[in-house]
């Protein structure tokens, strides 16, 4: 489950993975992962194997969101869902903490979706 950390816990070569004029909005992370927002897009750092030396950066911009979705905690389910469907039938499904506030999640999304 994803926790909101600050952007200054990100790792650092992400930065350089930024394109003029972008920025860092939300950021959260799992034990290793990391999943993070921008003006332009979601990265997905997924850091692999025993030593973690092996990092995956996944891209997904905003403009090829097709639609998406919201699950709030329930009393039972204490986690929230964001769910993204892609133009090209890919689908994302991030499941955060309950404390994460997902509406807020929802309307940076729709910000640059709609």
């Amino acid at each position: 489950n994803l926790k909101e950390i600050s952007s200054t816990q990100i790792r650092p070569e992400v930065s350089g993975l930024l394109i003029d004029g972008e920025q860092i909005v939300q950021c959260f992370q799992t034990v290793r992962d990391q999943v993070i927002f921008t003006t332009r897009r979601i990265f997905v750092v997924n850091v692999q194997g025993i030593t973690g030396k092996k990092v995956s950066y996944f891209s997904y911009p905003y403009s090829k969101v097709q639609y998406f979705g919201i699950e709030t905690a329930g009393v039972l389910d204490i986690d929230s869902e964001l769910i993204l469907v892609f133009s090209d039938g890919n689908r994302l499904q991030f499941d955060f903490k309950s404390k994460v506030d997902i509406q807020k999640i929802s309307a940076l999304i729709a910000s640059f979706v709609l």
